[in-house]
Formats: C-alpha cells, sequence, structure tokens
C-alpha cells in the first residue's frame, strides 16, 4: 500500500484524469479517440555503386524498419531499459506513475518520471510538447497513450517508437543510428550494438559514443543487465556482449562525402517525383559514384587549388574554410570571391560519373558549377575542330600557316588573334599545331572546315550549348557545361562511342519497389569515325608527353596510356586540362564565379594538369593499367618528319613521329601512284 505525507490525500490516476484533463484538451488538442500511429517523415537515402551511403535528403534523417526485420534483442533491449512493464501495462504504467505523482506533489513538477514507451512516443509524434513538465501536459499523454494502446498493438508500438526516437545528431529512428554509427543495417546489429542504442535516447548528446565513449559503454552495460535481470538474455551472453570492443563506422558511416552529387541527386528527382517525395517518401538511390575516385578527386581539387593560391603572383582572397561567404538567396551561388574549381570523372564505355566535384566548399556555395555552370571552353575545344578536319578528309601532316591574321567582325571592326605566347612559327603541321596548342594555325584550320561542321560534331559528342558560327569559338569563346566538354571527350576515349552522363542508375520507394530502374547503361551511339577518333587520340597523346600537357607525365607513370588537352582562355580566367585513359575521362576546371585573370601566366598546363596528375597518379595505384589504344582497321602507320609531316628518312628518331592515315591518304611513292591510277580511272569511267 502506497503511504502518503501528513495533510496529503492521494488521488488517482483515473480521478485526476477526469479532473485535469477535459480542460486542457479543449484547446486545439486532438480527441484521443482520433490519436493513431502515422509514419512520420522519411529522408531520401542515397548510395554510392558499391552501396555505400552518400547521405540523406530531407528535413529529417530517418529510414523506417519493421520491427520483423530485426534481431530480437533490439527490441528487448530497450524494453528492458525504457519500460519493463512494456508488455503489461495499458500504454501507462500506473506503479511508476503513482509514485511519480507522488514526488511531484511532494517536491515540485518535473521532479521524477515514470513514462512508458507509449507516452514517449506519444511525445516523439508531437502529440505533447515534452518539454512542458506540468502535470497537465502528463496527464494528456497519458490519455493518448491509452488510446494508442486500444488502437494497436504492443509490436506496432514498440516498432514505431524505435522508428520515431532521436538518437542525437539530427539521426531519428533504429536504422539511421545503425547507419551512422555502426555502419550497417539496423537488421545486423550485434547484441552489444543494441544496447548501446537503447541506451542513446536517454541522453543523446552526453552518450555520443564518438564524444564520450566511455559513458557510452557504461550505459550500454547498464542495458545488458537489465536485459539479464529481465531474462531476455543469459548471463554468458551478456559477459560476451560485455567484452565486445566498441566499433564505430568511420566517418559517421559516410563511404565518401559528396555533397554536389548529393544536391544533383535531389534536383533529378525533384523534377520527376516533386520536392515534397524526395524530402519525406524515403527513397532509396543508387548511383554510379566509386567511392575511391570521388575521394581522389576531392583530395587532388582541394590541394591542387591551394598550390595555386600559394603561387607568386596570386593576389585574389585565399580560401579559408572557417569563413562563411556572406552572399544568400539564390544568387548565393556565384558570389565566393576566392578561386574556384571542379572536377569530374566518367567512365568513358558507360557514360557513368564515376566522381564529381562541383566547388570548393558546399557549406559555401551550394552551386553545382559542373553540372549548372557555364564557362569559356578555352583551348579544350580544339580537339573538336582536329577531329572535324580529319573528317572532312584533311590529312594529319597538312602545314597550316602561323603568322598574324586579320579577320573582320560582324560589327564593322577587325579582329586579330594571337597566340598565347605572342610568337610565331611559320608553317607547322596539323598535328604539331594540336600538340602545341597554336590558336592560328586552329583558326585557320577552321575556317577552311567550317564552324558549322565543327559545331554539329560538337554536338553529336554532347554539347549542348550553341556554338556560334565564328572563328573565335574554334579556340573555345563559347561557353560551354562543364560535364558535357568534359563527357564529350569520351567518344575519343572509346574510339567513336559516346554515352550520355548517367548518375542515378535504381530508385526504389520506401517500400523497396523500383520506381526508375536504369541497372543497364543506356546504348552508346557512333558518333565519330573510329579512325578519326584514334588519329586526334594519337595527337593529344603526344600532347601530354611533349606538348602542353607534360606536367601529368612528370607524375602519371608512362604504363598508363594517357591522352589530353590543357584549356586556357586568352583572359587567363578559365583554366582547364581534360584527360583520358582507355578507361576513364576526367576533366578539372579553375576559375572565379565572377570571371577574371587568376593571375598572369595562368595556363591549364600550369595549373589544372597537375591537379589531374594527381588524380590520376592516386586512382591507378590501385586500378589495373589498361592496355593503350589499337589503331582500328583502315589506318596506315608513316613515320614522318615532325617538322613538315614528310616521310622520314635517316633523321634522328626524336625529330620524327609516327603518324597515321587514312588508308589510301599516306604520303609514300606507292600510295601516291595509287591515287594516280583511281584518279584516272574515275575520269575514263574504269572501275579501279
Amino acid at each position: 500500500m502506497l503511504s502518503t505525507a501528513p495533510g496529503v490525500k492521494l488521488v488517482t490516476v483515473a480521478a485526476l484524469s477526469t479532473v485535469w484533463l477535459i480542460p486542457c484538451v479543449a484547446a486545439a488538442q486532438p480527441r484521443p479517440d482520433t490519436v493513431r500511429i502515422v509514419r512520420p517523415p522519411q529522408a531520401t537515402v542515397v548510395y554510392d555503386r558499391t552501396g555505400g551511403l552518400i547521405g540523406e535528403i530531407g528535413p529529417e534523417v530517418r529510414t523506417w524498419v519493421r520491427l520483423v526485420d530485426l534481431p530480437a534483442h533490439v527490441g528487448q533491449a530497450f524494453v528492458a531499459i525504457e519500460d519493463r512493464r512494456f508488455y503489461q501495462h495499458d500504454g501507462v504504467d500506473v506503479v511508476g506513475i503513482v509514485g511519480a505523482l507522488r514526488d511531484n506533489l511532494l517536491r515540485g513538477f518535473g521532479s521524477r518520471g515514470a513514462s512508458t514507451i507509449t507516452q514517449q512516443l506519444v511525445g516523439a509524434m508531437g502529440l505533447v510538447d515534452r518539454r512542458d513538465i506540468s502535470l497537465a501536459r502528463k496527464l494528456r499523454e497519458a490519455e493518448y497513450a491509452r488510446a494508442l494502446e486500444r488502437r494497436h498493438t504492443k509490436a506496432e508500438i514498440l516498432e514505431a517508437y524505435i522508428n520515431y526516437i532521436n538518437f542525437g545528431r539530427g539521426w531519428y529512428g533504429i536504422e539511421a543510428a545503425a547507419r551512422h554509427i555502426f555502419g550497417k543495417q539496423a537488421a545486423d546489429l550485434t547484441l552489444a550494438e543494441a544496447a548501446l542504442l537503447a541506451g542513446l535516447p536517454n541522453s543523446p548528446s552526453n552518450l555520443d559514443p564518438r564524444r564520450n565513449p566511455a559513458g557510452a559503454v557504461r550505459r550500454r552495460n547498464l542495458v545488458l543487465r537489465r536485459m539479464e535481470e529481465q531474462r531476455f538474455i543469459t548471463a554468458y551472453q551478456r559477459r560476451m556482449a560485455e567484452a565486445e570492443p566498441l566499433r564505430l563506422a568511420r566517418d559517421d558511416g559516410y563511404s565518401v562525402r559528396a555533397p554536389w552529387v548529393l544536391e544533383w541527386v535531389r534536383r533529378w528527382l525533384a523534377e520527376r517525383h516533386g520536392l515534397s517525395t524526395v524530402n519525406t517518401g524515403g527513397l532509396q538511390v543508387y548511383t554510379t559514384i566509386d567511392p575511391g575516385l570521388q575521394a581522389a578527386a576531392a583530395t587532388a581539387l582541394a590541394a591542387g587549388l591551394a598550390r595555386v593560391e600559394s603561387l607568386p603572383g596570386y593576389r585574389w582572397p585565399r580560401y579559408s574554410p572557417g569563413a562563411r561567404s556572406t552572399a544568400s538567396g539564390p544568387t548565393r551561388a556565384a558570389r565566393t570571391p576566392y578561386l574556384q574549381g571542379l572536377m569530374v570523372a566518367l567512365d568513358p564505355a558507360t557514360g557513368d560519373v564515376l566522381a564529381l566535384v562541383g566547388g570548393r566548399d558546399f557549406r559555401d556555395s551550394e552551386f553545382n558549377r559542373a553540372v549548372q555552370g557555364l564557362r569559356q571552353a578555352g583551348s579544350a575545344f580544339k580537339p573538336f575542330v582536329f577531329a572535324a578536319a580529319l573528317a572532312a578528309g584533311i590529312a594529319p601532316n597538312l602545314l597550316l600557316e602561323d603568322a598574324p591574321i586579320d579577320l573582320p567582325r560582324g560589327d564593322g571592326t577587325r579582329w586579330r588573334p594571337e597566340n598565347s605566347d605572342g610568337s610565331w612559327s611559320g608553317q607547322v603541321t596539323l598535328r604539331l599545331a594540336l600538340v602545341r596548342s597554336i590558336n592560328i594555325p586552329t583558326i585557320r584550320l577552321a575556317l577552311l572546315v567550317g564552324m558549322d561542321s565543327i559545331a554539329a560534331l560538337a554536338n553529336r559528342l554532347g554539347l549542348s550549348t550553341p556554338i556560334p558560327p565564328y572563328a573565335a569559338s574554334a579556340i573555345g569563346a563559347a561557353d560551354v557545361r562543364p560535364i558535357e566538354l568534359i563527357s564529350a571527350y569520351t567518344a575519343f576515349a572509346t574510339l567513336g562511342y559516346w554515352t550520355p552522363p548517367r548518375l542515378v542508375t535504381v530508385v526504389q520507394n520506401a517500400e523497396g519497389i523500383p520506381v526508375y530502374d536504369q541497372s543497364l547503361p543506356p546504348q552508346s551511339s557512333l558518333v565519330l569515325d573510329p579512325r578519326i577518333a584514334y588519329q586526334v587520340t594519337s595527337m593529344l597523346q603526344e600532347a601530354v608527353d611533349r606538348g602542353t600537357g607534360t606536367a601529368v607525365r612528370r607524375v602519371v607513370p608512362r604504363t598508363i596510356p594517357v591522352a589530353g588537352k590543357t584549356g586556357t582562355t586568352n583572359d587567363n580566367a578559365d583554366v582547364w586540362f581534360i584527360g583520358y585513359t582507355p578507361d576513364l575521362v576526367a576533366g578539372v576546371w579553375l576559375g572565379f564565379d565572377r570571371r577574371q585573370t587568376i593571375m598572369p601566366g595562368a595556363f591549364g598546363g600550369t595549373l589544372a594538369a597537375p591537379i589531374w596528375a594527381q588524380f590520376a597518379r592516386d586512382v591507378y595505384r590501385t586500378r589495373p593499367a589498361p592496355n593503350d589504344w589499337t589503331p582500328p582497321a583502315g589506318l596506315v602507320a608513316v613515320r614522318v618528319r615532325r617538322s613538315d609531316g614528310r616521310p622520314a628518312g635517316a633523321e634522328p628518331a626524336d625529330s620524327t613521329v609516327t603518324e597515321w592515315f587514312l588508308e589510301g591518304t599516306e604520303p609514300t611513292p606507292g600510295a601516291i601512284a595509287n591515287r594516280v591510277l583511281r584518279r584516272l580511272g574515275t575520269l575514263l569511267g574504269i572501275a579501279p
């Protein structure tokens, strides 16, 4: 029998509910007969290509999991520590609450609590404000708890509880907690891990196992002792669980941090399913991101940008990780004053986006420069000019004039373009013009081929932005979307085939049913004659070995076949390096959100290429080196002089190069004679 202090009348819970509850419920509170369990908002969870966690999208990080899919010890751990009479009471533990009421009446409200799991669920569902420590709140909570118990089974209530409860750091529910704390699904929790998680809701911040591992383990062991006392586990199981070391997931359970990928996924999903579904619908999204390549790209870009800011002559604001941009709103994206950059890596065979970094600090600017930005391509556009020329039948040893040129503009003025070094070389071969990225021969070649043909080729390779039909476009004056420019190079890496970039492979709803499935990569399109793609690749390999991209070869071993092109705009405001191997295409861009010269003498070969080189070196440390490209049928190799493209004789090896010609166009006496005979046969109407 319960005793009371002198002069204090013991009031039963039922009587109190009659006296206290009615006036409190009258003010905009739901009626008990309407209270039932509803599933809370669930976050969209985004995974990499291996099933590792990239992140969640939504206001609350929560994924609902069914109780029947969990080991029995998960639910038992929560019952043992939070509500030992859970299976006996009707939502209110009368023994516990009477004791709490007595203490509250004697010592003041809030001095002691005795909430059941069902009552805690009432608070977690937002039916009452548990920060309110008044007796009235407790009584409303008790009434709602009884109402839930009348409508739901104990299993349903326990399932809702473990999915609603807050585990700290913005993680709600057992699944999110298991994912971030132990890096696994709740269905895979060991007894010790389940006990640790069951102990957290008591004080998520103070018991955080990363900040207070000793406190978290002590609480875990208390849960285990309670489980043994209540005969959920044996003494042997308790001892074994207590001996289990604390193994926490690295980096809060993330396989890699990829905030711009997460934002791209969010926008992509919102266009198809609506923002509400993305934020609350519990979608499961699988992407093409490779966690190793993503980490390598982020590391290389961060290191490269910091290196540029440390160079003599750099005079702009430097990035500081602790300082946040003062810009806000929709224009916040393009307001960072410091040097920015981006990097994208693709699988050329499938179009899969393996890595994407859209800027320098996502917390400072969420703008995805790789996907949303428009930048001048500079000399990184030139391979399309040379590919169009070769496709038009121009031989790779054609001599182009590198001398001043004066061209009319549409407004009546004149344009006198220059080379980046301000010098002239006289006549150069088509190969040398691309290897050394010489502007004037490129412009002359574009005038010969026609900008319309060049733009058409660029469009076939995936560039969707307009390419104005002016000579300046030949040297990259047109704005392009970075991911499209980088993706266009996959047609060279695959020797003619292009597949549009893809990031998402599968989307499942909260029940695990696919609502989007592109597990198989989309069909590739043959957009370029394989022979032409090989000719361009041969030239771009030499650009890396001997031309503007030699910074790559100082880092990447020659056992790895690499081709690539630097890019620099004429005001040194945009610098690029887009490089590729037979199984990887990647591109780097550096510049400011508001266009301005990076620094005097800023070139893609000195600023962007070293970043690409560090990335490729790190990637191929754990990735097998691919085989070099094999020349397609229909090409003939001829050793020619570098100076004029004529067939080589006894010249030193360093002054010659292997050039690839379409069969029948090679510069040999026999080939020339054959071409003359074919021409005569055509004129005379004789079949060759």
